[in-house]
Formats: C-alpha cells, structure tokens, sequence
C-alpha cells in the first residue's frame, strides 16, 4: 500500500511528465535521483525509465549528491551548468564576431575578452559551436557577401569590400572556400558550376543526392523524382545540374546506406552552405548523439541564444542534407515530430532506427 502511494504521488508530479517525455527543456530545472541504483540523471536522460515508485527529485546536483546519490555518467547531469556557462561566453563572442564590420578580432583578442587563454578558447568555441572562430568569422563574411551579391546593386568589388575584406586579393584567395564558385557564378546563381545528381529508392521512398565539386551538397528525402530533381534545380537556379553517371554509384550506395542506418555516419566530403547562424544550428545538430533528441528551444539555449528558437525552427527547416545534418534529431517540447520538412513518418522511422 504504501509504495502504491508513493508512486501515486511521483505520477502526479509535473516533474515526473518530464522525465516520461525525457524533456530536454526541463534540464537544469531539477534533476531526478533513483533509489535502486544510486545515480541521478537530467530529466532528457536517455538510459531506461526507471519506476516511479524508486524516484526522487531534488532541485540541483548538489542536492541529489548531499543525499548520497552519484551522476550519471551518461547525461553527466552535474555538468549542465558548466554546459550553459560555456555557451552564454561563446554566444557573447560570437556577437562580438557579428558586429565586427571591417576586421573581425583575432584568436588572442577574443580570448582575452572570455578571460581564457588562446588555446583554452578556442576548444571551448569549437566544441559549442563546431567551427573555430577563424571559420565562423569567414561564414559571416561569407553570408554577408551572398547578401550584396544577390542584391545586384553593389559591383564584386564592392560586395567584397561591403563583406569585410581588406583587399579583394585576400577574398579571392578564399572564394571557392566561402562561396562554392567564383563570385560572378554565385550572382548569376551558380551559372557554369557543374552539380550532378542521382536518385536511389530506399525503404523511407526516394533519395536523391547531389554532388559538386567541393562534395555532397544535397540529400533530399520523396516520393517522386520529379519533384526531387525540381527542388534541386531551385536551389541551385543557374547551374550546370546533370545526372551522374556510373562514377557516383559508390557515392550513392554510402547515402542509401546512411538513410538505413543513420547512426553509422557518412565518411563523405559536403559542401554545406548557409549563413553563419545556420551553420551554428547545423553543428549543434551534429552534435546530438544519435538515438537522442532535443526540443527547439533547448538547441537554441545549448547555442547560448535561448531566444532565437524560431531561427532554430528555420535554419532546421533550411537543411538540405538530410540525414547527414541530422535535424530528424530535434522535436517540439511535449516531444511531437512534426516540423521535418521531409515529413513526420520518415522522422520517426529515422529516429527508431537510431534507438534500435
């Protein structure tokens, strides 16, 4: 009778919903302790539900640790403060990068400004961000220069300068790096670079994938290929876009195969392309072990930019390489799957196959 009550009483906790639903957005909220081993864990914690009868909750790590429990190595729950410490000081350099309009800050300056030393902030930049600060400041320059570009009123000379280059020397010398193309093919959007394709059934439909000269720049999920072909010609309006021969076929089997088995990765090159924001997003995204999943808002606080879960939303919704850039990892609060651009059913599937 008396565990009946107990587990009664954890049932109707609000905090017991979180843990049922494994809520990401409720990490750091509290943490919950469970009896029968010792340990306590986040509420997103991954490892088997325990009963509810064998849990408690405690406001912190602290807590939970001063009542004799020990973390759990799997969610490292006594590490999310840390966590959010470490993503609200590279947020506040990234906005430093941001509002850099001529010469971003170097390495040194940037360091000096968090209070850590060159090396130690640069691991700590690239771990939260997945980038080095040197190649987050080319993405803005990067997305500032599409701006002018596809604005058509600015001259390449004067985009190049507009994006924060001290001489066009120094932009032409990372172009490709940047840009995917020349900066007149990327005004005449794409016109002259060469994109090939080809499209594979799989058990969630169709797959097609694109490769250009830098790598895979597109894994788009359907039901018909003609439509597939057609978003891939939006995007890429003026360019060379050819179906691949024979020579892709290994390149294709790879992509089939991490559709079936997304959690084994993909060892090819791609060219990813997005403003500096979505390439943030994209990282975070890289970042979520496969079988887990978090809410929009908590990639947006883990990105140190706890307000921006819309543009979370979007640069997920702008993701052309499924699977690869794995935005199927990413759900709504109460745990709903909806929002994949590839749709809800093809998420789900994904998701099992990651959890086994």
């Amino acid at each position: 009778m008396v565990m009946m009550t107990i587990r009664a009483l954890t049932e109707d906790d609000p905090r017991w919903l979180a843990v049922a639903a494994r809520d990401a957005a409720q990490d750091g909220a509290f943490v919950y302790a469970v009896r029968t081993t010792g340990i306590y864990c986040r509420p997103s914690c991954p490892a088997r539900r325990a009963k509810p009868e064998n849990v408690s909750f405690f406001a912190g790590p602290a807590d939970a640790e001063r009542a004799g429990f020990r973390p759990c190595r799997r969610c490292a729950p006594e590490a999310e403060g840390a966590r959010r410490k470490a993503a609200a000081l590279v947020a506040r350099a990234c906005r430093t990068l941001e509002a850099a309009a001529d010469e971003p800050p170097d390495l040194a300056a940037l360091a000096r400004a968090s209070g850590l030393s060159a090396s130690r902030f640069h691991r700590l930049f690239r771990s939260v961000v997945g980038m080095t600060p040197k190649a987050y400041a080319d993405a803005l320059r990067a997305a500032r220069l599409r701006e002018a570009l596809g604005g058509g009123e600015a001259s390449v000379t004067q985009a190049i300068y507009q994006a924060g280059f001290g001489s066009s020397g120094r932009f032409y010398e990372a172009a490709d790096r940047l840009l995917g193309m020349t900066p007149s093919q990327y005004r005449a959007g794409g016109e002259g670079a060469g994109i090939r394709y080809a499209v594979a059934k799989c058990s969630l439909g169709l797959v097609l994938a694109a490769q250009s000269a830098r790598g895979v720049c597109a894994i788009l999920l359907g039901d018909a290929t003609d439509q597939l072909v057609a978003e891939l010609r939006r995007r890429f309006p003026s360019a060379d876009v050819t179906e691949a021969g024979d020579a892709f076929a290994a390149a294709m089997g790879r992509i089939v195969s991490l559709v079936e088995q997304p959690s084994a990765g993909l060892d090819l090159p791609l060219d990813i392309r997005g403003t500096a924001f979505q390439q943030r997003v994209w990282a975070a995204l890289a970042a979520i072990p496969p079988g887990e999943t978090v809410s929009y808002a908590e990639l947006a606080r883990r990105m140190g930019a706890p307000k921006a879960v819309r543009a979370v939303a979007g640069a997920c919704a702008a993701n052309a390489l499924a699977v690869a850039i794995p935005c199927h990892r990413v759900v709504r609060s109460d745990g709903g799957l909806s929002g994949y651009r590839w749709g809800p059913g093809r998420k789900r599937a994904l998701l099992e196959r990651e959890r086994g």
